[in-house]
C-alpha cells in the first residue's frame, strides 16, 4: 500500500481542501478524486490543456522539479498564469511535498 501525503488546495475565496495524495500520484489526480473545484483536468492529465493551473506557494517551489517544454508551452496558452503558475499534472506527490499549499486561479472557478 503506498503512503499519502497531504496537499492543501485553496481556492481564490479561500475555501481550503485538505486532501491526502498517495505517494506517485499527480496532485491533479488527487485533486480530481477529491472533487476539489477549479481542477477540471479536461485533458485527463496528458498536459493538453491547462485547466488543471495551480499557484504554487512560494516556499515549495524549490521542492518541484523544472518545467518541462510541455508545461511551460500549455503555460503560455493558459489565463492569468504567474511565476509561479504550475500545472499540477506535472507534480508528483512525494514525502518532500508533505503539506504543499496550491492556490487555484480564479478563471478556474
Amino acid at each position: 500500500m503506498k503512503r499519502a501525503f497531504k496537499a492543501i488546495f485553496i481556492e481564490d475565496n479561500g475555501v481550503k481542501h485538505t486532501i491526502e495524495v498517495p505517494e506517485g500520484w499527480s496532485l491533479m489526480e488527487g485533486a480530481v478524486k477529491h472533487l476539489v473545484p477549479g481542477i477540471d483536468a479536461d485533458c485527463g492529465g496528458a498536459c493538453a490543456c491547462a485547466t488543471c493551473q495551480v499557484y504554487v506557494d512560494p516556499e515549495w517551489s524549490a521542492k518541484l522539479p523544472k518545467k518541462n517544454d510541455m508545461e511551460e508551452t500549455m503555460l503560455d496558452f493558459a489565463p492569468l498564469v504567474q511565476p509561479n503558475s504550475r500545472l499540477s499534472c506535472q507534480l508528483r506527490m512525494s514525502a518532500a511535498l508533505d503539506g504543499i499549499v496550491l492556490r487555484i486561479p480564479k478563471n478556474q472557478h
